[in-house]
């Protein structure tokens, strides 16, 4: 065995004893749990906006742009990431996932200023034509909301 494969196998111990062991049980109960949450919370707006007189396709519709919108808010105000570190993979639910994706880079680029920094940098995880695509559904259920359906 040659030194550099040696110093491999070492390394690879090294990191196996200093990594800290994953509570998978726990991790797997708290993602079942918050993602649960959140699918039973998209389930309520449904609910609430179907007892409002909306059709089954319009609510789904208001359903995406409520999560969306929640999630793009809680992650302004620092409160998504928090939710993060501690349900894990629950939050990254589809829709509520991508909002916190598209959200935080903007964020983090703000002091860039708004064209430079929050709105290029938007487009650097989730991609631009899913972006202009979200907001320009949202902008146009607006639109149809302010026009009376």
């Amino acid at each position: 065995m040659e030194a550099n494969e040696r110093t491999k196998q070492e390394y690879a111990k090294m990191v196996e004893r200093t990594s800290p062991k994953s509570p998978i049980g726990k991790n797997c109960l708290f993602a079942f749990l918050s993602g649960g949450a959140i699918c039973t919370l998209g389930q309520m707006f449904r609910h609430w906006y179907f007892s409002m007189g909306w059709t089954e396709e319009e609510c789904g519709l208001l359903v995406s742009v409520t999560l969306i919108g929640l999630s793009a808010v809680l992650t302004a105000l620092g409160i998504y990431g928090r939710l993060g570190k501690h349900c894990g993979a629950g939050t990254e639910v589809p829709i509520t996932g991508f909002a916190n994706s598209v959200v935080s880079p903007a964020i983090e680029f703000k002091k860039e200023g708004m064209v430079l920094g929050m709105a290029a940098k938007m487009f650097l995880i989730a991609g631009p034509v899913i972006v202009y695509g979200t907001l320009t559904s949202m902008v146009v259920g607006v639109i149809y909301y302010l026009l009376g359906r």
